[in-house]
């Protein structure tokens, strides 16, 4: 991986709290940590929002409505679509705002990152199961190298983050996952430990299973 053509994308670090996001927190520290280092070594910092309008127009077929008909979830006029303040954006940084899960879906996402000459992607942001993990295949089908950061990543239970870095690790040909420190310790040429599958389909799991199989990813 050459630094020259990488960059960070966070996705979807926001303040809206209707999901009950399990492990947020922990996204944010880590998330801060990587950002400081990503940030030192003049690595391009790109964020998503998740922006729906107000008025509706946009949203995604059966998108959950209130009472008086609005966005239940990011709606365009609240706090809520914001970044999480600890790891705000900064000048120079990019922000990319968007009407559907997918990051690269109707934005400029793609042509921004060729602009920057981007092939390696480090990935990561909430929801594992939703938002990231659509923009993850939706980055690899596209031709970027991803890398995906698993512990900047979180959902609202353990099952379904689990299971999508599964499916991830399964089908995503030739992703690497990192832990953020880890990741951070690449940046700066440092030994590192990562995690590359096997070969295709190799991640097999049950509900009886999925710990034990998730465990490959933390092992040395």
């Amino acid at each position: 991986m050459e630094l020259s053509d990488t960059a960070l994308v966070l996705i979807d670090i926001q303040k809206e709290s209707d999901f009950g996001v399990q492990g947020v927190n922990a996204v944010v520290d880590n998330t801060s940590h990587l950002l400081d280092c990503a940030r030192a070594i003049g690595i391009p910092v790109i964020y998503t929002r998740q922006i729906n309008r107000a008025d509706g127009v946009g949203l995604s077929l059966d998108e959950p409505l209130d009472a008086d008909g609005r966005p239940q979830l990011y709606a365009a006029d609240t706090a809520d679509v914001e970044i999480i303040d600890a790891i705000a954006p900064r000048p120079g940084d990019i922000v990319i705002d968007k009407q559907r899960w997918s990051s690269f879906y109707a934005t400029n996402l793609d042509l921004t990152l060729r602009s920057l000459g981007t092939k390696n992607l480090l990935i990561g942001g909430l929801v594992t199961d939703g938002c990231l993990m659509t923009s993850v295949f939706d980055g690899y089908f596209r031709d970027y190298r991803i890398h995906l950061i698993k512990d900047i990543c979180a959902t609202s239970n353990e099952g379904a983050h689990m299971a999508a870095i599964l499916i991830m690790a399964n089908w995503v040909y030739g992703i690497e996952i990192y832990d953020a420190a880890e990741l951070a310790k690449r940046l700066r040429s440092e030994s590192y430990r990562s995690w590359k599958s096997p070969g295709v389909d190799t991640m097999q799991f049950t509900p009886e299973t999925m710990r034990d199989v998730f465990a490959r990813l933390e092992a040395p």
